[in-house]
């Protein structure tokens, strides 16, 4: 009995044993430089395997790794590494390794330049030009797991917006947000990233979902020739594009070897402060001429809105197991932003690790090694060394390398299906990000981040989250709005008011002054009495009722409207609106023609622009989103309709010979356009679709990111006749087609073109409703995507017609070449319109113009043609940012 019982206590012992034996331990420190400060975002990996983290803004570090001998390398760019052997004990112990990196000594001993002779860089560069399509689809297929964290800070603020807008009381200096998030992806050729998030955290914000993604980061690849980042409208050139001499200069500061590798460290220099360049240093590792690093910046040259500075650091590592096959290990962007008296900082840190499933594209590597020295002319080169000019006409042998790369992708994709975690992702899916993934605690972060917090970021986590019920509650949010509510006159003027009772999510806003009251020749001086009152939930859920008292002075008439909008599910697109009453509007319902600019024009031009009737029923709508890619609007409306005359001639400033029209648009199709009275009873369905449509998946809502390919629109509103009485019937089909591409350092287009017209017997059709196109006759611009010269009902019909809009943004391609201008930021942007009709035969309008004028300005000057002839000129100005 009592032997019995001491072996089970010593198994039990064994037992409490044996995990820490081979359960993880950590290992911890500084990463610094030769000068005893921390390297930030330096990196620490595992040699021999797919683990490795980074530093974070001191350089400190952390990695978990179980029971074991390994090797740490300690990488930082420009800096020599550092291989330190390590023994983690079990139990959870904790193992101190502090690392000093001393700066690489790059040798240029070795390589022979003459004065007269071309750096040596550009030889180097020229091969990692002629590879870099090679590397850039070197592996068809890959899963690892990555660590984001971003983290934005104020560091001053003005004490008023603009001198106008009074600072929100919760904008405050310090970090105003940190997010973390852990994620497994998948990547396939040519840039297929799918990911699932698996935990995620926002400092102060215990329900928060970080919109961290991987796939984001990619736009910061350097095998492009042009890298097209998030937050600027223009490209940047790759130091190794295939035009990128045309750009850089390149200076060879030297040679070490690294890891068996000779890297090449070259300073990359802009030809030109006007050019979208990159400048710092660029390493590329000599024989495969693959991109070992990057070091490089963008300042205020590059012309990026409300960036200071910018700085892009990448490290790149062999796969495990297969050395021939590189991967991104670490990329951090680092910014110094300004903007509106604000002053600010930030960045974001991705950490890939745990490398899978790699499939390299080519089964063997490029080519064999060659001499690490350079040299330019035969005459200098020692026996058997190549020279520049000899390594420039060797190239990598790309014969069938598409059908080859086709090839790795389809098997590295039905290799995928086997045990794929990414299956459940639907079709366009990039990013799933489940319920619950918010809801791990500190512990678990500190046991899975790979990059420890700072002194800040630990301070902003403890604060953030121990008062984060305090601040949610109703006094902490009613001291706020308390503020938020105060009124002051220049927001009524400028965008309206809202006050708001943030504790029950909801607001109620009112319009600004110049919609509230209003001037037009039918109904006198407006007063617009409009308000709007949303609620909204915890989730994506709202609800919003608009009831307006329209009364005109002139006309003597009470029109009442009440509109309710309601979002019904909490993540999926799925809403119905209904307005019911009585209201004025205009025969073209998508008039740019404001009522503040009508009141205008009309009070002080004797311009009476708007031609008005009114409208008496009721109106359903139903959008949803059936399938990815497909947006469906449906409708049905039952209205009376009533022709209204001027019933007023008064105005501020009478312009000499000039009289105001009659309320009747003038059109070349129709030559009377009043109808009396009217009722009419219309169905409609509208259906866009964009193939391939790529979207978010979270639990707050599905968020669409577009794809390559346009959106086609159908739609088709038919009147009904006999039913509930009305008289009128006609059928309007269109099909459409519209897309946003870009150009490369050409800028960005934008186009839409239209074709439709009438068909089957028509009966009763009022001028109402004929298809108008959207002209403008006043310098102010309401959309630029329209027509800018065209009389407003010239050349409506209820014919057939074809309409297209083309604007080109340049981003400054001209410009920026001119001191001055590049200065003040303008950028040139160029439109094109078009309409046939029976009657406009072939109206064009040019245009040429300047956008972000003073940021937020655009001033464009057209000319109109009408089937090859002259109409006239303009000049418009709107918004343009």
């Amino acid at each position: 009995m009592l032997l019995t019982t001491l072996r089970l206590v010593g198994f039990v012992l064994l037992l409490s044993v044996l995990p820490g034996l081979g359960w993880a331990g950590v290992i911890k420190g500084t990463v610094s430089g030769a000068n005893n400060q921390g390297l930030a975002f330096a990196n620490v990996a595992v040699r021999g395997s797919a683990t490795s983290t980074g530093s974070n803004e001191q350089g400190q570090y952390q990695l978990r790794l179980p029971a074991g001998q390994y090797e740490l390398v300690f990488q930082y760019v420009g800096y020599r590494p550092q291989v330190q052997p390590v023994r983690v004990l079990g139990g959870d112990s904790v193992l101190t390794v502090n690392v000093t990196l001393q700066p690489e000594a790059y040798n240029l001993g070795e390589v022979l330049v003459k004065s007269t002779d071309r750096d040596p860089a550009y030889a180097i560069i020229q091969q990692a030009q002629q590879w870099r399509a090679y590397h850039r689809r070197e592996v068809a297929a890959y899963r690892a797991r990555i660590y984001i964290k971003a983290l934005g800070r104020i560091n001053d603020t003005p004490e008023k917006i603009m001198g106008l807008f009074k600072i929100g009381p919760d904008i405050k200096k310090g970090i105003f947000y940190l997010s973390e998030s852990l994620s497994d992806i998948s990547f396939t050729q040519p840039n297929v990233v799918k990911e699932r998030m698996i935990s995620s955290r926002v400092s102060g914000d215990s329900r928060g979902l970080s919109f961290n993604r991987a796939s984001a980061g990619r736009n910061l690849g350097f095998y492009e020739n042009l890298i097209k980042p998030a937050f600027s409208e223009r490209g940047f050139v790759s130091p190794i594009a295939s035009n990128a001499m045309l750009f850089y200069k390149y200076e060879l500061v030297g040679s070490t070897p690294q890891g068996g590798e000779t890297v090449h460290k070259i300073r990359v220099i802009p030809r030109r402060r006007t050019d979208p360049v990159f400048s710092g240093y660029i390493y590329i590792a000599d024989g495969s001429w693959r991109i070992h690093s990057v070091d490089l910046n963008l300042d205020k040259d590059a012309q990026i809105d409300y960036v200071d500075q910018l700085h892009i650091a990448q490290q790149y590592t062999p796969a495990p197991g297969n050395p021939n096959v590189w991967l991104i290990q670490s990329q951090q962007v680092t910014a110094n932003l300004s903007g509106l008296g604000f002053k600010g900082s930030g960045y974001i840190t991705a950490v890939l690790s745990n490398y899978a499933n790699v499939v390299p594209t080519y089964p063997t590597p490029p080519v064999a090694k060659t001499p690490p020295a350079v040299v330019e002319t035969k005459d200098d080169a020692p026996k058997g060394q190549e020279t520049a000019a000899q390594i420039r006409k060797r190239k990598p042998d790309l014969h069938g390398l598409n059908a080859q790369v086709r090839k790795k992708v389809k098997q590295a994709q039905r290799d995928s299906l086997k045990n794929d975690p990414f299956a459940q992702l639907g079709k366009g899916e990039v990013q799933r990000i489940e319920a619950g993934v918010n809801e791990r605690d500190s512990a678990y972060w500190d046991q899975v981040r790979p990059v420890p917090l700072t002194v800040e970021e630990k301070k902003d986590y403890r604060v953030k989250d121990s008062t984060e019920v305090i601040r949610k509650s109703r006094p902490y949010q009613d001291s706020l709005d308390k503020k938020r509510n105060e009124f002051e006159p220049i927001k009524l003027v400028m965008g309206g008011y809202t006050y708001q009772n943030t504790f029950r999510k909801r607001s109620t806003s009112v319009q600004p002054l110049s919609q509230i009251f209003q001037y037009n020749t039918v109904e006198g001086g407006v007063l617009n009495a409009q308000a709007t009152f949303s609620q909204r939930t915890d989730d994506r859920r709202f609800f919003n009722l608009t009831p307006v008292l329209r009364y005109g002075f002139s006309s003597k008439e009470l029109n009442p409207n009440l509109a309710v909008n309601w979002q019904l599910h909490p993540a999926k697109l799925k809403q119905i609106s209904l307005s019911v009453g009585r209201t004025i509007e205009n025969f073209d319902r998508n008039s740019q023609l404001t009522p503040a600019t009508n009141t205008i024009y009309t009070l002080y031009v004797n311009r009476n622009y708007a031609k008005l009737y009114r409208r008496e029923g009721a109106e359903f709508t139903y959008l949803t989103e059936p399938v990815n890619g497909l947006n469906m609007r449906a409708s049905a409306g039952y209205f009376e309709r009533v022709q209204l005359a001027n019933t007023t001639d008064r105005l501020f400033r009478d312009v000499r010979g000039r009289a105001f029209t009659p309320n009747l648009p003038v059109s070349e199709e129709l030559p009377n356009t009043g109808f009396g009275q009217s009722r009419i009873l219309t169905v409609g369905l509208s259906l866009d679709y964009k193939p391939g449509q790529r979207y978010i998946n979270r639990p707050d809502g599905k968020f669409n990111l577009g794809s390559k390919w346009p959106t086609f629109n159908v739609q088709g509103r038919m009147a009904v006749p006999d039913v509930l009485g009305p008289d009128v019937r006609y059928t309007l089909l269109q099909a459409g087609v519209r897309d946003n591409l870009s150009l490369g350092l050409l800028g960005n287009s934008s186009f839409r073109a239209s074709v439709g017209g009438f068909v089957g017997q028509q009966r009763g059709l009022t001028f109402i409703d004929y298809r108008h196109f959207s002209g403008n006759q006043t310098l102010l611009a309401g959309d630029f995507s329209n027509f800018q010269l065209l009389d407003y009902y010239r050349f409506s019909t209820n014919n057939t017609y074809f309409e297209a809009h083309y604007n080109h943004h340049f981003n400054g391609f001209f410009l920026n070449n001119i001191p001055l201008l590049r200065k003040l930021k303008w950028q040139e942007v160029a439109s094109f319109n078009y309409l046939t009709t029976k009657q406009a035969g072939h109206y064009v309008e040019l245009g040429v113009g300047i956008e972000h004028v003073l940021k937020v300005l655009r001033v464009d000057f057209y000319t109109a043609l009408q089937s090859g002839e002259k109409l006239g000129t303009g000049l418009r100005v709107g918004f343009g940012f």
